[in-house]
Formats: C-alpha cells, sequence, structure tokens
C-alpha cells in the first residue's frame, strides 16, 4: 500500500530510536522547547509535516532571485520521496544522515523520506565537515560541495551521496574518481520539490555530462533553449526554467548554464558557466565571471575573485588556454573580500556585482 504523509513508516528511525506518530509530536516540541538551533528547526518541519493541513510553507533559497516563502502540497513531497527512493533503490532500515540545515527545502525532504520510506535518520549540525565526529556507515547522505569537499576522509562510510546546491567543480570531481562511493550531482530547485534529475560523477560514469531524470519525469526545452520541466506527481503544469540546457532525449539534459547570466560582449553571447568550469583549474578561491557595463562591447567580460590572488599571474595563464575563444578570456580581475551569499551559503551573483559594480566601471 502506497504510504500517505499522515503515517509515519514503522520502521523510521530518528537518532535511533522508534516513534508512534503521537511520541514524535512530543519529539518534536521537545526540539522547539530544548533542541539546540538545528534541532530547532527540524522540530518546525516535524510539527508542521504532522499537522493536518494539506499543504507546508517552504522558503526558497533566493540564489537566482529574491528569495520567497511558497505552498508545496505534503502528498507531492511524499511522492518525491517515493521517486528519489525509487532510483536510489533505497529500502526501509537504510541509515541515512541529516546534516543540511532543514530550513530549506533540501533538508526538509531528508525527513520527509526517512518518514516515508521508513529510513534510519541520523542528525548532525549543518556544519562545514559533518561526518568529521561521525564514524556511522551511511547507505544515504545529501551535502552541499563544501561539506563533501571537506568529508573526503570520511567519505568511505558513505554508499550513495547526492550533492547540490550549487555547481561541484572539476577539481573535485577529479579528486572523486578513486572513491568508491557513488557520487551524484543533481538538477532541482524549491518549486521542484528538490532534485528532479541526477548525474553520476565518479566511477564508470564520470565524464558523463547529461543529468537522468527521476521516475515520471519529463523535459523538453522552449525557445530560449531553457528547460521545461513536467512531472505530474510532483508539480502541477510545466515548470519552465531560466536553465540553457542542450537536450538529450525526453529524459536527459546536459546543462550550460544560467540565461539570465549570459553575457553579450561585442555581439558574441557568453556563457559564464561553461567559462568558469574552463579556468577552473587555476583558482582555489570561489569566483565568477560577470558582464561589465563597456561603451564599445556593451559588456566587458570580468573575473570576480573572492579574497587576494595574483591577478597578473592568473589572467596569464587564461590568456594561454586553448580551451577558450579570444571572447571567452577576462579582461580583468576583480578581487573583494568577500561575495554577498544567502543564508545557506549559495553566492548571489546579482547582489555581489551590484556591490563592486561603481569600482569596475572606474578600473
Amino acid at each position: 500500500m502506497k504510504p500517505t504523509f499522515k503515517e509515519v513508516h514503522h520502521e523510521f528511525r530518528l537518532n535511533g530510536h522508534s516513534f508512534t506518530l503521537e511520541d514524535l509530536k512530543e519529539v518534536a516540541y521537545s526540539f522547539i522547547k530544548e533542541g539546540e538551533p538545528y534541532e530547532m528547526v527540524i522540530g518546525d518541519f516535524l510539527t508542521d509535516w504532522l499537522n493536518n493541513s494539506e499543504t507546508i510553507e517552504v522558503r526558497t533559497s533566493g540564489s537566482t532571485g529574491n528569495a520567497k516563502t511558497i505552498l508545496l502540497e505534503k502528498s507531492k513531497m511524499l511522492n518525491s520521496a517515493i521517486a528519489t527512493g525509487s532510483f536510489f533503490n533505497l529500502h526501509a532500515g537504510d541509515n541515512t544522515l541529516l546534516c543540511l540545515p532543514a530550513d530549506y527545502i533540501a533538508g526538509k525532504m531528508m525527513l520527509v523520506r526517512a518518514l516515508v520510506l521508513g529510513l534510519h535518520l541520523w542528525c548532525v549540525p549543518p556544519n562545514a565537515s559533518p561526518l568529521s565526529k561521525n564514524k556511522r556507515p551511511y547507505d544515504f547522505v545529501a551535502m552541499i560541495p563544501l561539506q563533501l569537499a571537506n568529508s573526503l576522509t570520511e567519505l568511505p562510510l558513505v554508499k550513495t551521496l547526492i550533492v547540490g546546491g550549487a555547481a561541484v567543480s572539476s577539481k573535485l570531481q577529479k579528486t572523486l574518481e578513486t572513491y568508491t562511493t557513488q557520487v551524484f550531482e543533481t538538477y532541482g530547485m524549491t518549486e521542484t520539490i528538490t532534485h528532479i534529475a541526477v548525474r553520476r560523477i565518479n566511477g564508470n560514469e564520470s565524464g558523463v555530462q547529461a543529468f537522468r531524470c527521476l521516475p515520471d519525469i519529463q523535459v523538453s526545452t522552449d525557445e530560449r533553449d531553457c528547460l521545461l520541466i513536467d512531472a505530474p506527481a510532483i508539480i502541477d503544469g510545466t515548470v519552465r526554467t531560466n536553465d540553457v540546457v542542450k537536450l538529450v532525449s525526453s529524459k536527459a539534459f546536459e546543462w550550460k548554464g544560467r540565461y539570465d547570466n549570459i553575457i553579450n560582449s561585442g555581439g558574441i553571447k557568453l556563457n559564464p558557466e561553461q567559462i568558469e568550469a574552463k579556468i577552473a583549474p587555476f583558482i582555489n578561491n570561489r569566483y565568477f565571471v560577470v558582464g561589465v557595463p563597456d561603451e564599445s562591447l556593451g559588456q566587458r567580460l570580468v573575473l570576480l575573485v573572492e579574497g587576494d590572488i595574483d591577478t597578473e599571474i592568473v589572467l596569464q595563464e587564461i590568456s594561454e588556454l586553448t580551451s577558450l575563444t579570444k571572447f571567452e578570456k577576462p579582461k580583468q580581475i576583480k578581487c573583494i573580500p568577500s561575495f554577498t551569499v544567502t543564508n545557506n551559503g549559495k553566492v548571489q551573483r546579482d547582489l555581489t556585482v551590484a556591490a563592486v559594480l561603481s569600482s569596475l566601471k572606474s578600473t
């Protein structure tokens, strides 16, 4: 029989303990009143999930626009959890780890998957190194790239790991090639109730660029070559995105970048994300490229770097890259102390650029 969001799977465990529905409500209340900050947020979500409402409020991250609160149907969140369980072959009793903040959809859905699929969920503070003091083996874990990069020593403890929230650098992908842990990069957003597609970034499938859709999800493109998502079990209607893709089939696509990030320099359209991937070996700091207003070109390509680097050396190295066309080579590097980020650590390009735009125009 299909699970419902009004029940707790009999195999569900939270930090090693089983609970009835009523017991879990008491645990949620205890988290809210007496827990650590990360536990308070978990308690808030459990309280909302276990009440009689058919919907739940979720805040978007704000990484590609203004953060906002949207309503998600609990039944569709349940369907998303089932799709993930089917794709990754998760079973009741599997050990999972919640190391993401439950303020946002990725953390919330780790809780939902455990409740719906009967997983054994262990919760730790959502810090940069969630496995450093935690030596338990796990069947399924979700992280952001920073957490993954800081967990390489303990990674053999994890059977399957999904990573999202930001792009995984080519350097980190190369490092992962020798690990037996199955690592998947995810594609999704709050509106699609986390991932609707994944791609393996290590093992035999390393180097494969296409994201594969989860069950009962189909994709197409619009006139801009931006992704359209049809997933009736989790979304009402078609989701129109600003993500430029190369369509492989109705079940697979290659992500190219954000349509709203495209730079027009001298009539040539440049895709920042593709340029950034090519220059990754030369920069260890966080960085991105941006188009700055220019009288002759319309937009001038500038590389923004967080922190200090030797700009002359890096510019020289980039100028010698044969993988970049002459239009893709930044004309300037601007170092700034820190990028503007969302509450969960995603870089906000527009706000970061706005903060330094006057100095970029004057140099």
